[in-house]
């Protein structure tokens, strides 16, 4: 907002310091810049208020308090004298009917015999100092009483009042209104107005209309100084594109202890400039009319939030000069209690009162001091902890997360084959396509990798989320699944998933169709120890075919609340070999009903110095006797005190064969 260095100077009773030097007192105090610039004889600045400021710092009072505090001095303000002439009454002109709870007070004044002309020069340059162009004497001192107050006010043509009645409501449908500037305005039922019997007057708090305006005839006016929920001015505004500088005030929130003395003040410039008599008293209409708050302060509690000692008697002479009431409550020693003025609507907790003591003490003027207590992480969650980890981990893997619908409908009920009896219906559901909340969602990445299989040869996506149950309630499940890899492509990455959370005793054991969605040749269980937490397979071509996904597709489900169970934060160190890896492969033929895991945990028995084992190929069919298949493995051989010589390694590798050979129907291919 621009504020003029000489009207500031005009109301303050104290010398100002000079432009640049009072340029520097607000920025030190917390208010913006945000341009100064010199014209003629004056000085403009440009001062960024925030926005809980707007109560009382768009106005040049509310500036001149500022100022004034950070002087050291306090503004004491000047009261407004208005001679009323006590043959004419306000309440004879007009009356108001608020029909809408948006209009929280009305205040309308009335004069009667001015004269309409040009504003004195002084009042035009003060205006146009402020961006403002001067229109006529009423007019502008309407918009410099707006300036100086922060209150926005309106003047109609009393004449033009139909049945002497201002009514305060919301538009009709397709109702209308012609603004001041000649603009029509469509208008809609969420827009407040101000009208008469006869229809609007002007959109309430944004802008006046062309049917009641003030013109050179104009003899009688009626002044409008009212208070708007900030909400409805704000909706009115946007939905019209019009904003103005009375929205732009009316949006933040103004008091509504405002219209009296902002009527008073307006009503006193226009008899000094226009003539005119006063209407006696007012038609003042409120809801609820503000009370000051209080606020209760102990005075150590300052100490304790700034980090400095400030005296009883400072902190009780910064709350004064800003214009807050000091009680002393006698019962309790350093407790006091303070009265905000309404205007003040930033200032709601005893907090907001020690940053007001902090500022204008100078937080320039806080010394920085090193924390008094350790510090100390926070408290980590394990949940959150280990959900981060399982998607940090699978993004490392090339996964990619989705993030799904977590409803379902007859298509997936159909396709994954559920039982009605275990969803639970949604009671407002999005749509018909999705009554209920999901028991699965590994169908939700499959429709992903479906639109995206035109796009990518391979992708691989995963989602952590929950399932509901009508029996087992809500649970977490992580669900993978994958095109363009195989089998032991997803293995590895789950293994390596898994390691993090428990680093020994993981196994994948073929196992029959757990359900609908699997392929039944080729699905394991997963398990850590002897604990199940999912399954790794391949999924149905009859679920595939129905989605139009044209090539394998290997998924995962795990319970992840189980798994979290199953973790371990603090793992068991094992140190690092100095000594290089020694590696050989071993392909074994066993009967067809043998899990992978069983011959694995085998090899592991066999052989201590056995570092790291990995499956490469597993295969039945052609050239592999009927009823077998052959498991091939690379075996990595690390001591941890000597390298391994040729003849060592062949004799490990003669132990590990020999062992697995002592199985019936085992043979290791030579």
């Amino acid at each position: 907002m621009k504020f003029s260095y000489n009207w500031l100077q005009s109301l303050i009773k104290q010398k100002l310091p000079e432009p640049e030097k009072l340029v520097e007192l607000l920025t030190m105090h917390s208010f913006e810049i945000e341009k100064g610039i010199k014209e003629k004889n004056d000085f403009i600045l440009d001062i960024a208020v925030l926005p809980n400021r707007g109560h009382d710092c768009f106005s040049y009072l509310g500036m001149v308090r500022e100022i004034a505090t950070l002087m050291g001095v306090k503004y004491e303000g000047k009261k407004t004298d208005i001679k009323e002439d006590i043959g004419i009454r306000a309440k004879d002109f007009v009356s108001v009917d608020i029909q809408d709870k948006d209009c929280r007070r009305y205040t309308a004044g009335v004069m009667t015999d001015i004269k309409v002309g040009q504003s004195p020069d002084w009042l035009k340059e003060r205006l146009m100092a402020c961006g403002l162009r001067p229109i006529n004497n009423i007019v502008d001192i309407a918009n410099y009483v707006m300036l100086e107050t922060g209150q926005p006010l309106h003047a109609f043509d009393a004449q033009k009042i139909a049945d002497k009645k201002i009514i305060v409501r919301k538009a009709k449908k397709s109702e209308k209104i012609e603004t001041l500037d000649d603009e029509t305005l469509n208008l809609d039922p969420d827009i407040l107005l101000i009208a008469d019997s006869s229809g609007p007057l002007a959109v309430a708090g944004i802008k006046g209309g062309k049917k009641s305006g003030i013109s050179q005839g104009t003899k009688t006016i009626i002044i409008e100084s009212a208070n708007f929920e900030p909400m409805a001015i704000r909706k009115g505004s946007k939905k019209l594109k019009l904003k103005t500088d009375a929205s732009w005030r009316f949006e933040h929130d103004l008091d509504a202890n405002l219209t009296e003395m902002a009527i008073k003040r307006i009503m006193a410039l226009i008899q000094e400039t226009a003539g005119g008599k006063i209407a006696q008293g007012l038609v003042d209409v409120f809801l609820i009319k503000p009370q000051p708050k209080k606020i209760k302060l102990r005075l150590d509690m300052v100490k304790e939030m700034l980090g400095i000692d400030i005296s009883e008697k400072d902190i009780k002479g910064i709350l004064d000069k800003l214009g807050f009431e000091i009680i002393d409550v006698e019962k309790e020693k350093g407790l006091i209690e303070v009265v905000v003025p309404t205007i003040r609507g930033d200032i709601t907790i005893v907090e907001d009162l020690i940053e007001e003591i902090g500022r204008v003490w100078g937080f320039n003027n806080i010394p920085s001091v090193l924390p008094q207590v350790a510090l100390s992480s926070p408290r980590q969650k394990d949940q959150a902890y280990w959900e981060e980890m399982a998607k940090n981990t699978l993004k490392d893997l090339g996964f990619w997360e989705s993030y799904n619908r977590s409803f379902v409908g007859s298509q997936e009920i159909e396709l994954f084959n559920i039982p009605i009896g275990s969803l639970i219906e949604v009671a407002n559901p999005p749509s018909g396509d999705y009554q209920y909340l999901r028991p699965d969602f590994l169908i939700h990445l499959l429709e992903n990798l479906s639109l995206n299989q035109k796009l990518v040869a391979q992708l691989k996506l995963f989602e952590l989320g929950k399932i509901f149950d009508n029996s087992e309630g809500e649970r977490r499940l992580l669900i993978g699944a994958a095109i363009g890899y195989d089998f032991y492509d997803i293995k590895g990455a789950l293994e390596k998933l898994l390691s993090i959370f428990h680093n020994e005793n993981i196994g994948f054991i073929n196992v029959k169709n757990p359900d609908h969605c699997w392929d039944n040749k080729e699905i394991s269980e997963i398990k850590i120890g002897k604990e199940s937490i999912g399954y790794l397979g391949k999924v149905n071509q009859s679920v595939l075919g129905a989605l139009k996904i044209n090539q394998d597709v290997f998924a995962f489900k795990i319970n992840f609340e189980k798994l979290e169970t199953l973790a371990k934060k603090n793992k068991d160190y094992v140190p690092v070999s100095a000594y290089p890896p020694a590696t050989r492969d071993l392909a074994i033929l066993v009967p067809i009903q043998v899990s992978t895991i069983e011959v694995i945990g085998q090899i592991k028995a066999s052989e201590k110095l056995l570092k790291d084992i990995e499956v490469f190929d597993v295969y039945s069919g052609k050239n592999i006797p009927q009823g077998k298949k052959n498991i091939a493995f690379h075996l990595v051989y690390q001591p941890y005190d000597h390298t391994l010589k040729t003849e060592e390694i062949d004799q490990i590798h003669k132990n590990i064969i020999n062992a697995l050979e002592k199985n019936p129907g085992w043979q290791v291919r030579k």
